[in-house]
């Protein structure tokens, strides 16, 4: 007889990957949107606008010096992130997703044991915004905890 964890994590790996099949293959009908959405649809949301020139050499320069770089061939910073081990990448990412997910802001993430790969850039408009820099620093005091 199986366990009440073992079957509920049954549940989590099925409903995981269906999530992940209907987000990702162009084929299925994606059903994430609607699962998630809030009240306000996604055409209801104000665009945001991108960082101007003066925001760009103001704020940007911080995280530069904290090892953000520009993304070349497109509008949008990048950092790699190295911890101890899975455990604590993991616990950043948990951390970081919390905030996103707050924030509504999602970052494009690649992860390999303890290494984090963070790009940001804000699809709705293009390039990079008030909302990369706002995360950008989230994930920075995250760091320094």
């Amino acid at each position: 007889m199986r366990s009440s964890f073992s079957l509920h994590l049954q549940r989590l790996q099925t409903s995981a990957s269906f999530l992940y099949a209907s987000h990702l293959s162009p084929s299925l009908p994606s059903t994430s949107h609607r699962l998630f959405s809030t009240t306000i649809g996604v055409s209801a949301r104000k665009k945001m606008p991108l960082l101007t020139d003066s925001e760009r050499n103001d704020q940007l320069s911080g995280l530069k010096s904290s090892g953000w770089k520009l993304v070349e061939g497109r509008d949008a910073i990048q950092k790699v992130f190295l911890f101890k081990d899975f455990n604590e990448a993991f616990g950043f990412m948990t951390r970081v997703g919390l905030k996103a997910e707050q924030m509504n802001h999602h970052p494009e993430w690649f992860n390999v044991y303890n290494k984090v790969d963070i790009t940001l850039s804000t699809h709705d408009c293009g390039g990079l915004s008030q909302n990369d820099v706002k995360l950008a620093n989230f994930i920075e005091a995250v760091v320094k905890k």
